[in-house]
């Protein structure tokens, strides 16, 4: 059965204000949530990881290998029009919400497609829900909020106008990130960025928090 509802993610309807995307709920079938749960790794600070930093292992694994997989390209595909099959893909984890994440942005020029992937129990507090935004400055001027609630998934176009943020949270916050990005150099750059900043978090606790708003 796989980890994966693809026949729900084809079905979803792509927006287009003011930017392409979608917002699916229940994307990874919520009876592997417990699987995924305690294979998830223990991330103790605020930032994204390279996977290579982390212990990546069991239902985690399988789900990365899935998203990794031709049927899931497939579906972005034919949902964005795009072709990706020779383009490169990076991962990154997170584990913790600080107070520095949240900040409204796009993503970096070298990204085609976002994905984002939540993995947390029911949410309810207020902050870290992420918001697809119609300006740079303005979190209430939203087109859609996507709860992390496990199995979520947030996939979008990167625009020079995809601005997205979430209200500030502090505490446990576990989400997937994958981009499929322009060639393999940026995707390399990209793993050894997160390295280089995961390093400096081990060495340097007061300087854990970082930007962003997965």
């Amino acid at each position: 059965m796989g980890f994966l509802d693809i026949d729900a993610l084809s079905a979803a309807p792509l927006n287009h204000d003011p930017f392409d995307y979608l917002v699916l709920e229940r994307f990874v079938r919520p009876e592997t949530r417990p699987e995924i749960a305690e294979a998830y790794p223990a991330i103790a600070k605020p930032g994204s990881y390279a996977l290579e930093d982390v212990e990546v292992k069991g239902a985690l694994a399988g789900l990365i290998e899935e998203l990794k997989g031709d049927a899931f390209r497939r579906a972005i595909e034919a949902k964005f029009d795009l072709d990706l099959k020779d383009r490169a893909t990076t991962f990154t984890v997170r584990g913790m919400c600080g107070d520095r994440d949240g900040d409204i942005h796009t993503d970096s020029k070298s990204k085609i497609v976002t994905i984002l992937i939540y993995l947390n129990d029911d949410w309810a507090p207020d902050g870290g829900r992420l918001r697809l935004l119609r300006n740079d400055h303005d979190l209430e001027d939203y087109v859609a909020e996507a709860p992390p609630n496990f199995g979520a998934l947030v996939a979008f176009r990167r625009a020079d106008n995809s601005w997205h943020g979430h209200k500030r949270f502090i505490g446990p916050r576990r989400v997937l990130q994958m981009n499929w990005v322009t060639s393999e150099s940026i995707a390399q750059w990209q793993k050894l960025r997160h390295r280089l900043s995961a390093a400096v978090k081990r060495l340097s606790p007061a300087r854990a928090a970082s930007a962003g708003a997965a």
